[in-house]
């Protein structure tokens, strides 16, 4: 599936448990990776919600799944240049939602075709976003304990998902787990 919206990491043992249990929520298939299912659905922060629900009552589900991690946004790319292009002005976007707080970009990549190293990309964007708010006059820090934002980026080969969750959304949503 190469327009999913959706990663979903599952532990070792609950994999056919947690697809089987997805299928009724949307379109949903394995990744080339190990454990990780993507899907396609019209509402991603609803279906982080949804399972959510459902494993409250199913707890053989909740031991199934890993992580859900909604993207707000997807990219498509085909080089390190490419990806960085397109992150970066979703990244200024977000600035407003930013300003005055404590933030830090994590990036959860599934395949290594590009080269993109996980603490190269958290540094760059970090340093990104910061630069960008200086240039404001604004101010906003990168934390790492309790921060008021986390922007996530999950890669699949040449797709990244992007998404933006505040404190209050990270407390709310046990399945999120960015870090």
């Amino acid at each position: 599936m190469n327009d999913w919206n959706v990663v979903i990491s599952v532990y070792q043992d609950g994999f056919r448990r947690a697809l089987r249990a997805l299928k009724e929520y949307g379109s949903v298939e394995r990744s080339p990776y190990y454990n990780v299912l993507v899907m396609r659905v019209k509402d991603p922060t609803a279906l982080l919600e949804t399972i959510e629900r459902k494993t409250e009552t199913n707890t053989v589900l909740y031991d199934a799944i890993s992580r859900v991690a909604p993207a707000m946004r997807t990219v498509d790319f085909h080089s390190i240049e490419e990806f960085k292009e397109k992150i970066t002005p979703i990244l200024i976007e977000w600035l407003p939602q930013l300003t005055g707080s404590s933030f830090h970009v994590r990036l959860h990549r599934r395949g290594d075709r590009h080269g993109l190293r996980t603490p190269d990309v958290e540094r760059l964007f970090d340093d990104l976003l910061l630069d960008a708010m200086a240039k404001k006059g604004a101010q906003c820090r990168i934390s790492f304990t309790e921060p008021d934002a986390v922007i996530v980026i999950d890669t699949v080969d040449d797709r990244a998902g992007i998404g933006l969750w505040t404190h209050e959304d990270l407390t709310r949503h046990r399945l999120l787990r960015p870090d």
